[in-house]
């Protein structure tokens, strides 16, 4: 309770109902280094473990909300103006095959292309070759595909209406039609989107954003399918981080067999962050006092000593150290608390039995000028040491006080020092040819 108090013989204490423990000069060798006897050991509970080389796999845990994969959208337009005659969907999120018929358009522009091209074909002479591939040229330019292109020249009819199928399979995000309806060119028909994979967007806090990395492994559950995990991987970590959560954005892809996650469905996230091997100490090794991580360290023969460590990564209960141990050490992990407080105790009464070390004095010659509000004002010349300039300033008068046989106009040398505030303060003073 009293670091600094020492007594030359054994005895009561008389702070406190407690005898007083001797202290050996062996003992003061090692600042904050404490001596612990093999009962005492014992009796604290004191257990220690090797420091060694291991891998850390830190798993971040998030949550995020399902969401379409963009990168799986389909959209239909209208190539020409038409006429919207039948429509084979109805409803918004219904889910249709590859190659499923979606509508039927009247096209008039590719009715006359089309024929004008029968036309040319039947056509006699030899420069019909010529001319038929004008026409074929703009069928295509009217828009038609080729699969209504070579329907027509192999039945030799006019395809009026033409058939708008699905070009994979997914839900219906959008129709953009309905029956009897005119369309332009360009305007939207369809969108549809697949769930065979979705997208989930979580938030990182960004102190964890060392951690992450495109491709890291994701595994996610949801409510509703508890016992199912999905997999999937980080695919992109977006450059984007909430002003108010002080979160980043991660876009994760995931897996969905049987299409079961479905959009705005709320998820649980695991991912795993990249291996490496490093020094490893049981988390309950660490002491973390706020400013710094302190460990234990055992030096054998009943020695232990604080050392100051860097700490990393945590998880599975140990912690990455990443300087301040080294591989077969042995650190306290049971009881270390009790041993960081003896070892600061005694550094403080270390401390406290030194004496404070003096500030640094220089020397000047100066003119003295008067006394002003209880500072002697001296003219002194450029002081290299503190890189001043010439000038005149106050100094505070020696703890002995002004001389009074020094005048104003008197060249003096000083002696002084810098106060803990910059303020200077006079140890010294000599007035030149006398004392």
């Amino acid at each position: 309770m009293v670091p600094g108090q020492r007594f030359d013989k054994p005895g009561p204490s008389p702070f406190m109902d407690m005898p007083l423990q001797p202290v050996y000069a062996d003992a003061g060798s090692d600042e904050g280094s404490i001596g612990v006897s093999a009962r005492q050991t014992q009796s604290l509970g004191l257990r220690t473990v090797a420091v060694r080389l291991g891998t850390l796999a830190p798993r971040l845990a998030a949550s995020g909300t399902v969401d379409w994969n963009e990168r799986g959208l389909a959209v239909i337009q209208a190539r020409n103006a038409g006429f919207v005659e039948k429509l084979f969907v109805r409803a918004t999120l219904d889910r249709v095959a590859r190659d499923q018929p979606l509508a039927e358009l009247y096209v008039p522009d590719w009715v006359a292309a089309q024929e004008e091209f029968l036309a040319v074909r039947s056509m006699t002479g030899a420069d019909t070759a010529a001319l038929l591939d004008a026409a074929r040229a703009r069928m295509r330019q009217a828009g038609m595909p080729a699969t209504l292109i070579a329907e027509v020249e192999r039945g030799g009819q006019v395809q009026a209406r033409v058939t708008i199928r699905a070009p994979q399979a997914g839900s219906l995000i959008e129709i953009g039609v309905r029956e009897g309806m005119t369309v332009a060119p360009g305007s939207t028909l369809f969108r549809l989107n697949t769930l065979d994979s979705v997208w989930v967007n979580a938030a990182i806090p960004e102190s964890q954003a060392a951690l992450l990395r495109p491709g890291m492994a994701v595994q996610a559950t949801a409510a509703g399918f508890a016992d199912t995990p999905f997999t999937g991987r980080v695919e992109a970590v977006l450059p984007q981080v909430d002003a108010d959560t002080r979160t980043l954005r991660v876009r994760v892809v995931l897996a969905n067999p049987g299409q079961r996650l479905a959009p705005g469905m709320f998820v649980s996230l695991a991912l795993a962050g990249a291996t490496r091997e490093s020094l490893l100490v049981p988390a309950e090794a660490l002491i973390r006092t706020g400013t710094r991580s302190v460990v234990m360290l055992a030096e054998g023969e009943g020695r232990f000593r604080p050392v100051d460590v860097e700490a990393g990564r945590e998880t599975q209960g140990f912690v990455e150290i990443r300087h301040g141990l080294a591989a077969g050490q042995q650190v306290v992990v049971s009881g270390q608390f009790l041993l960081d407080s003896e070892a600061s105790l005694r550094a403080a009464g270390t401390r406290l039995a030194e004496p404070a070390a003096a500030p640094p004095a220089y020397e000047t010659t100066a003119v003295f000028e008067e006394i002003v509000d209880g500072l002697a004002m001296l003219s002194h010349p450029p002081i290299a040491e503190l890189k001043w300039g010439a000038m005149t300033m106050g100094f505070k008068p020696p703890a002995q006080g002004w001389p009074r046989d020094i005048a104003p106009g008197a060249r003096v040398r000083v002696r002084f020092a810098l106060a803990a505030n910059g303020e200077p303060q006079l140890l010294q003073i000599t007035q030149e040819g006398g004392q």
